[in-house]
C-alpha cells in the first residue's frame, strides 16, 4: 500500500501555465489500489524497462520533430511526418483530419471509454525560423524543442513501451498530434476534434502533454478573449487639419480606461494592451490605427464580465473623441474583431481522472500540485469532458524564445514518462 500524503507547493512556472499551484487532494483508497495493482504487475515492470532502454531513440525523435518546421497555421510537414511515425508504430486508423491533426488509435479489448492523449504539433515561431537543434551534453536547444516536440516524442515512447510489454487496455486510446494550440491558433485542432471530428461525442477522458517538471497537474483551464480593434478616421495634415478627430486618441483613451478596471485576484483575471500599429507619417493625423488586447480568467463568468466592460470602453472612447473634436471630415469608428476565444473550464479534483493521475504521481515519487493554465485541455473541460494536462519532459526553460532548451538527462525524464505511462494505464483500464 502506498501512503497518500498532501503535496507540497511547487515553485516551477514553465510554458503557458499562469496561476499559482495549490495543494493536491488526498486520493480515495480505490484509486490508490488501482495504481498499486498496475505498478506491481510484471507487464508494468517490463514497460518501464523498455522506457529506460528507449531513451536514446526518444532523444533522436525529439530532434527529428523539432527540425521539421511547424509555424502557426503551417503544421502540414510535421503532421505528415508524425502520421507516418504513428503508422510505423502499428496504430490503426492513422489519419490527418480536415483541420490538420495527425492521429492513430491503439485498440483496446472493449468495454472501456475512449481515452485521448495529445501533444501539439505547432510552435509559436514564424516561417523561416532556424530550428536546427544544438546539443551540448544532455541539453538540447532550439525553438520548439520542448514546446511541444518533446511531448510528441514522449507519446511515441509510451506506445513502444506498451507494445514491448504486450499491454492491453479496455479502452481504445487515440494518440493525437494536434494543430493550433499556440497563440491565434486558438485551439483549433482540439476544437475541431471535439466538435466536428469523427470522434465527436465519443471521447470520455482527455489529457495532453505540455510543460516541464515532474509535479504539475493542470486541471483548471484559463479562458481568454483576444480582440483586434481597428480605429478609423478621416486623417489629415498634422498642422493644417489640427482639431480634427484622431483615431489614435480614441485608441489611447481605450487603453487608459481599460487600465482603470479592477479585476479579482481569485479567480485570477487579467488584461493586457499588447500589440499596436498604424499611421503613415509623423506629420499626419492617422486615418487608421489598430491594437490587440488580451483578457484572461480562470472563471468563465469573470471573463464574460471583463469582456463586456472592455467593449463598453471601446464604444465610450469613440463617443468621447467624436464629441471632443471636429467631425466635419468624418467621425471616428472602430472595427472590433474577436481573434481569440479560449474557453475556461475545470476538471474537479474529485473526478476519477484527477484522482487516478494524482495517485500515479504520488506512487512514482512526485508530490503533485493542481494548477491553472491555458492548454489544449481547455476545450474538453469547457464541454464537461474530464481533461487535464501533465508534463512532457523533466526540465525545460525559455519556452517561446529562440533559446528554448530541454535537459534530456535520463533520471527526471524517465520519471515523467513512467508517470505518464502509469496514468494512461490507470485511466484506460490496463488488463
Amino acid at each position: 500500500m502506498h501512503i497518500v500524503s498532501r503535496a507540497i507547493l511547487s515553485a516551477l512556472t514553465v510554458g503557458t501555465l499562469s496561476a499559482g499551484p495549490v495543494l493536491a487532494q488526498e486520493v480515495a483508497p480505490a484509486h490508490t489500489e488501482t495504481v498499486k495493482r498496475i505498478m506491481d504487475s510484471q507487464f508494468f515492470k517490463t514497460a518501464v524497462d523498455a522506457l529506460q532502454k528507449d531513451h536514446d531513440r526518444w532523444v533522436g525523435e525529439v530532434i527529428k520533430l523539432t527540425e521539421i518546421p511547424a509555424p502557426p497555421f503551417k503544421e502540414e510537414a510535421r503532421a505528415k511526418a508524425y502520421a507516418e511515425m504513428l503508422k510505423a508504430h502499428g496504430l490503426s486508423d492513422v489519419e490527418i483530419d480536415q483541420e490538420g491533426n495527425a492521429m492513430g488509435v491503439r485498440k483496446g479489448t472493449g468495454g472501456g471509454p475512449l481515452v485521448v492523449v495529445s501533444a501539439h504539433l505547432d510552435t509559436v515561431f514564424p516561417e523561416g525560423t532556424d530550428v536546427k537543434v544544438k546539443r551540448e551534453g544532455t541539453r538540447l536547444a532550439a525553438p520548439g524543442v520542448g514546446d511541444d516536440s518533446s511531448g510528441l516524442a514522449t507519446l511515441l515512447s509510451i506506445v513502444r513501451a506498451m507494445d514491448a510489454a504486450g499491454i492491453k487496455t479496455k479502452s481504445d486510446i487515440v494518440f493525437l498530434g494536434d494543430v493550433g494550440e499556440e497563440g491565434l491558433g486558438d485551439l483549433r485542432g482540439v476544437r475541431y476534434f471535439f466538435t466536428k471530428g469523427k470522434y465527436k461525442d465519443q471521447a470520455k477522458y482527455f489529457f495532453s502533454l505540455d510543460g516541464g517538471g515532474t509535479t504539475r497537474i493542470t486541471n483548471c483551464g484559463v479562458g481568454s478573449k483576444r480582440y483586434r480593434v481597428t480605429y478609423k478616421g478621416p486623417g489629415g495634415h498634422s498642422f493644417g487639419a489640427f482639431g480634427l478627430v484622431n483615431p489614435m486618441t480614441a485608441m489611447a483613451q481605450t487603453v487608459v480606461e481599460l487600465y482603470k478596471v479592477q479585476t479579482p485576484t481569485k479567480p485570477k483575471t487579467t488584461y493586457s494592451a499588447s500589440v499596436t500599429q498604424g499611421g503613415t507619417s509623423v506629420n499626419a493625423i492617422p486615418n487608421e490605427v489598430w491594437m490587440e488586447f488580451d483578457m484572461r480568467s480562470e472563471d468563465a463568468k469573470e471573463l464574460d464580465r471583463l469582456e463586456k466592460r472592455f467593449l463598453a470602453i471601446v464604444n465610450q472612447s469613440l463617443e468621447t473623441e467624436n464629441f471632443g473634436r471636429s467631425t466635419k471630415e468624418g467621425t471616428i469608428s472602430a472595427d472590433i474583431k474577436l481573434v481569440g476565444d479560449r474557453p475556461a473550464g475545470r476538471t474537479d479534483e474529485k473526478t476519477d481522472l484527477v484522482q487516478l493521475t494524482t495517485a500515479a504521481f504520488l506512487a512514482n515519487g512526485s508530490k503533485p500540485t493542481y494548477e491553472c493554465g491555458s492548454t489544449d485541455s481547455n476545450m474538453p473541460m469547457s464541454l464537461n469532458i474530464p481533461a487535464l494536462t501533465i508534463p512532457r519532459v523533466g526540465k525545460s526553460e525559455r519556452s517561446h524564445s529562440l533559446d528554448e532548451w530541454i535537459d534530456t538527462e535520463p533520471e527526471s525524464n524517465h520519471a515523467v514518462k513512467r508517470t505518464v505511462l502509469t496514468t494512461m494505464l490507470a485511466v484506460a483500464g490496463a488488463q
